[in-house]
């Protein structure tokens, strides 16, 4: 393992929209590093309370040792995907909350993990998943699929406009040996994708597909859908919900979500009067979503992409 810092993204503007207080409740369920659970913390001061929930067991033990010594039992740990929040949170005394936050990026410390290839930078074994002890390795699925499917991953999870070219190139490579690493992988793409195609000029041409790996071994976006349903429910009148994505395909789902639960009828446009009973439960704090300034991306360039949305729990 690669030792390396990590830079919390847009994190005075979570902590503000989030707007934490002394003696509140808050959820991070991407605890990852912990940059954005510390300063929640230290917001809360001095009795409020965060449980911090990751997939990713190593992301759990260095927050344990990093913040636990100073926060104790202000502090609670799990290892979890925070598609379970419903189930979890209320068993750890956090059934109604005043905020909680996801991070959906990958912390550094995972970019820089020579165990599992989630970055061709780093390379290593393909095996992507955040709980290395649940799921299928993404080295399997390029192993077992056909091109037909592997190309609808890329395209599904990815966008990656060469997605049959790709799918086609790996079934070929594997009739000679399995694509077993992150570097095989990210030499095969450079080898048969064109360098100066549109739109790629500031990225490895095997970002899309390294991301489209990621999100079906991981099922990301199942458990986005299924997350972002469990926290709205765990918020208390007032409390907010903050969400940083990083592609379209997860700012879509959170867009769409936040624009449903603001509405709240579901009744077609045409029926005359509501009659699915439904009200609104959310405020919308950012109707557009906050990007990065360029202050933060020069010190922190995989910003980039990064999007903030928050949106606010009305009375029931």
């Amino acid at each position: 393992m690669v030792s390396v810092g990590h830079v919390p993204v847009l994190i005075d503007e979570v902590v503000t929209m989030l707007a934490p207080t002394p003696g509140s409740l808050q959820i991070d369920g991407t605890v990852g590093a912990g940059g954005h659970a510390e300063r929640i913390l230290e917001a809360t001061d001095p009795d409020g309370r965060l449980l911090g929930l990751d997939a990713d067991g190593a992301a759990i033990a260095r927050v344990r040792d990093r913040l636990s010594p100073r926060f104790g039992d202000r502090l609670r740990l799990r290892q979890a995907n925070f598609r379970d929040l419903a189930r979890i949170a209320p068993s750890e005394g956090f059934g109604a909350v005043d905020g909680c936050f996801l991070d959906l990026g990958l912390s550094s410390h995972q970019l820089a993990d020579t165990d599992r290839g989630f970055g061709f930078r780093a390379g290593g074994p393909l095996d992507m998943r955040f709980d290395v002890t649940r799921g299928v390795p993404a080295a399997e699925l390029l192993a077992s699929l056909d091109a037909q499917a592997l190309a609808a991953l890329f395209r599904r999870y990815g966008e990656e406009p060469f997605a049959g070219r790709i799918a086609r190139a790996i079934v070929e490579a594997r009739t000679a040996a399995s694509v077993r690493t992150a570097e095989e992988l990210a030499g095969l793409i450079e080898r048969v994708v064109p360098s100066r195609a549109p739109g790629r000029r500031r990225v490895h041409p095997a970002t899309r597909v390294f991301q489209a790996l990621r999100i079906a071994v991981n099922e990301e976006l199942e458990a986005l859908s299924d997350g972002l349903t469990g926290a709205l429910d765990l918020l208390r009148p007032g409390g907010r919900l903050a969400v940083l994505s990083y592609h379209s395909l997860e700012d879509r789902i959170v867009k769409r979500f936040f624009q449903a639960e603001r509405r709240g009828c579901v009744c077609p446009p045409e029926a005359p009067v509501c009659v699915c009973g439904r009200s609104p439960r959310l405020r919308l704090v950012t109707p557009r979503g906050v990007v990065p300034g360029e202050e933060e991306l020069a010190v922190n360039p995989r910003a980039r992409s990064a999007r903030l949305r928050v949106a606010e729990r009305l009375a029931a």
